[in-house]
């Protein structure tokens, strides 16, 4: 693809975007058989990878899927495949689910984890795309988009081959710029930062931290620890959230909507309510309604 190509903006991020939604209907459960679950972050039991969980129906339905919250089953309710269920399960292996085809199993299983990671690649690529601040990149960012989306097409023989680290690490490279342009001009618009900024940053650990004050537009909080955090009202324009644990964080007000880099499963975690401004590509949780404090 030519440097100089780019996409009709509002078309082709969102046709990808569309097809990175979980269809469960047309997936063999396989996040519930192909991951390994430990009761102790919110899921079941403790259960190893290729074991179906116990609450697997024979129609690949979970029979506990309505009353996930309530039994406290965060790490079911936060899981996203992303929509690489369905993409194995119909594309990759053409319908043919583990339980008829018990000898694809183990590779059905592994193909899954791969695709859900090139899946989780395109979230991001896409979301890139249609951030102002990423012009000069949007011929690489196209380029690997398309790259990253012939992956999740290859052959079985193809998908045991492939070395998905080092893909993402340019990928990696790419949402790394990304985010220093975006973050770049959100500062441009500041006048100086709080004092609360100097111990925010990749990775910090935030767990429990009463951030209401804190200055978190244009900050990178890459895999930051914000377990339990106080982020009510903030207003988090422009911060680079890949990664960032939200579990049990208190988000009521805060303002996510010019965020980058939000993924359902994060939200899926945090506790939010009705103030909660979110982006558009972010469902709100319908467990928020019952949040009490």
């Amino acid at each position: 693809m030519s440097e100089n190509h780019e996409y009709p903006a509002p078309y082709f991020p969102d046709r990808i975007r569309r097809t990175l939604q979980a269809d469960c209907e047309n997936c063999f459960g396989l996040c519930c058989v192909a991951l390994n679950f430990s009761a102790s972050e919110g899921f079941p039991i403790d259960k190893d990878a290729g074991q179906p969980c116990p609450s697997l129906q024979s129609d690949f339905r979970c029979s506990v899927h309505k009353t996930l919250w309530k039994r406290g089953l965060k790490g079911c309710t936060a899981y996203d495949c992303l929509g690489a269920g369905q993409k194995v399960a119909q594309v990759t292996f053409g319908g043919h689910d583990w339980r008829q085809s018990p000898e694809f199993a183990k590779q059905m299983f592994e193909v899954f984890l791969i695709v859900r990671q090139l899946h989780e690649m395109l979230w991001y690529l896409t979301e890139a795309l249609t951030l102002q601040p990423t012009h000069p990149i949007h011929g690489a960012l196209s380029s690997m988009l398309d790259e990253t989306e012939r992956l999740t097409h290859l052959s079985l023989d193809s998908f045991m081959k492939l070395d998905v680290a080092a893909h993402r690490a340019g990928v990696n490279a790419l949402l790394q710029h990304t985010s220093e342009l975006v973050r770049a001009k959100v500062r441009r618009g500041q006048n100086a930062y709080s004092g609360h900024q100097k111990t925010l940053g990749r990775g910090a650990d935030l767990i429990a931290a009463d951030l209401r004050k804190a200055d978190l537009r244009g900050v990178n909080l890459r895999g930051a620890y914000l377990i339990a955090a106080d982020l009510r009202g903030t207003d988090l324009s422009g911060a680079d959230l890949i990664g960032a644990d939200f579990r049990d964080a208190d988000l009521r007000g805060a303002d996510l909507t010019k965020s980058i880099f939000l993924t359902q499963s994060q939200i899926n975690v945090a506790k939010g309510d009705a103030s909660t401004k979110l982006p558009l590509s972010i469902a709100r949780p319908v467990h928020w309604s019952n949040f009490k404090v």
